[in-house]
């Protein structure tokens, strides 16, 4: 394992280049093998997983769905904070950033930024809850696409451009997450959820945050520092494709809908916060 690993490792290192010394010896950062076969479980748990559950019946979840909820909001505006106070006060550049030039803050961003990495772990449980919950009308292309596709991206980013720029996408997706899963957490509790209002505009916060994205990455296309093109180019066209998925959910769920009485749920949100019978009368779909 030792062999393939260095061997695997030096193929990575010759297409991208040396790696970033200051994240040697984190959790999972590395080796790429462990990143890859987590994400291989979790592709295996999403197939096999609706099989096991087929004759059973749904679980309720709801204790756990509180708890897990309320974690992950907890820890995504931890995340939100530490990334804002520290760029804000450390006097990142706005336009561009490179990934050398503010020592002392690049270390507190790469702390942060380790958790965000290790986050999209923690949040294979969203398609897990569904399993479990036999809601599978969920667990579609742009739900499994976003979550396997989320841990790899950021094992590179940890890897090669753990500070500087890659700071944004991080910040403002962990404040999409606090309002996300906070109002999960209290749609698990049955005599809050008549009060929850709004669901819909999670999914329109969640373009916004992509347009955001993409236009402060451009910033440093336009007004270069040293951060490296490639990796901004690849950031463009992966909010492309996350783009025009979320808008397609949101014009299946919204649009398409809105002159009858059912309604669909966040594209990047989860339903597993009401009761499985609910959703045979209400058929809401989460994607991430």
């Amino acid at each position: 394992m030792e062999a393939f690993n260095h061997k695997l490792n030096t193929h990575i290192d010759s297409w991208l280049g040396p790696r970033d010394q200051r994240v040697r010896g984190w959790l999972l950062l590395d080796d790429y093998p462990p990143t890859f076969a987590l994400t291989v479980m979790y592709l295996l748990i999403v197939w096999m997983g609706p099989k096991y559950m087929q004759h059973r019946q749904p679980y309720s979840c709801r204790g756990l769905l509180v708890l897990y909820n309320l974690g992950l909001t907890l820890l995504s505006f931890y995340m939100f904070y530490e990334l804002v106070s520290a760029v804000w006060h450390g006097g990142y550049n706005f336009y561009c950033q490179d990934i050398h030039s503010a020592p002392e803050v690049d270390k507190k961003v790469i702390k942060v930024l380790w958790w965000y990495y290790f986050s999209k772990v923690i949040e294979f449980m969203d398609t897990f809850f569904f399993i479990l919950r036999k809601n599978n009308h969920q667990i579609t292309f742009l739900h499994i696409y976003h979550h396997a596709s989320m841990l790899n991206i950021w094992w590179f980013v940890m890897n090669w451009i753990p500070c500087g720029h890659s700071y944004f996408g991080a910040s403002i997706n962990s404040f999409v997450h606090v309002v996300m899963y906070s109002y999960y957490g209290l749609s698990a509790i049955p005599a809050v959820r008549p009060y929850l209002w709004w669901k819909r505009y999670i999914t329109q916060l969640q373009l916004i945050q992509f347009f955001l994205t993409v236009s402060h990455t451009m910033s440093a296309v336009i007004w270069p520092c040293g951060f490296p093109m490639r990796w901004l180019y690849f950031q463009i066209s992966y909010m492309v494709t996350l783009i025009i998925l979320f808008a397609n959910f949101y014009i299946q769920t919204y649009k398409k809908r809105s002159g009858s009485r059912q309604k669909g749920s966040p594209a990047h949100g989860h339903t597993n916060g009401t009761p499985s019978m609910e959703h045979s009368a209400h058929k809401k779909l989460r994607v991430d």
